[in-house]
């Protein structure tokens, strides 16, 4: 996909705002794939006032443009969120509702920071339920591609998450974790088979494997 302008990226914000929304929030997650670890949803928000961050689709960025970028949204944001869904909870009640439970929670959290709930809170492909009565929410597929708020919630996300997994290599050696961040490559594979899984490895993940 075609990295669109950033005129193009402010479209759904703008739309927002034309109808009154003036505290937008953008919503996503890191790490729906991976064999291990949690996770990791991110809600930043943002006065459709001021200048939104050059963000774009954590997914095409390097590691480190995202460790840029992080910085610029962090102080772009007038609130920013963090919602963890780890891997018991994942298999307790499937991936899909656990990334919708970290996003809630990120919303929660940035809201409890600002002190008041956004107006309005674009989501990444999903809906979140549980949002407070009269929050417009919209849910735009690929929109960490599409919209800047997603993508810099995307950004923060994917940043966290990468940190999260780095700090648990340590924790437990030998898989490899600060290299795939969890996800399933052959050494990951490899040390599942020759270790056993580890406590934070996604149980419902590892039924397939051989």
């Amino acid at each position: 996909m075609k990295r669109p302008d950033a005129e193009e990226l402010q479209r759904f914000e703008r739309e927002l705002a034309a109808g009154g929304c003036r505290i937008i929030a953008g919503v996503d997650e890191a790490g729906r794939g991976p064999l291990a670890g949690p996770v990791v949803a991110c809600c930043a928000v943002f006065d459709a006032e001021r200048p939104y961050p050059d963000a774009y689709d954590s997914k095409q960025l390097s590691e480190k443009a995202r460790e840029k970028l992080y910085d610029e949204i962090m102080a772009a944001a007038i609130s920013v969120g963090i919602g963890f869904a780890d891997s018991e909870r994942i298999d307790e009640i499937n991936i899909l509702e656990a990334t919708k439970e970290a996003m809630l929670a990120a919303v929660k959290e940035a809201s409890v920071k600002l002190g008041r709930s956004p107006d309005a809170v674009l989501v990444d492909h999903v809906s979140i339920p549980g949002l407070p009565a009269g929050t417009v929410q919209r849910s735009v597929t690929h929109g960490d591609a599409l919209s800047v708020s997603i993508a810099a919630a995307s950004v923060i996300a994917k940043v966290t998450r990468d940190r999260l997994m780095t700090d648990l290599d340590a924790k437990y050696p030998g898989y490899g974790f600060a290299k795939h961040k969890g996800y399933g490559t052959k050494a990951h594979y490899d040390a599942i088979r020759e270790l056993g899984a580890s406590p934070i490895h996604r149980r419902s993940f590892l039924k397939k494997m051989h």
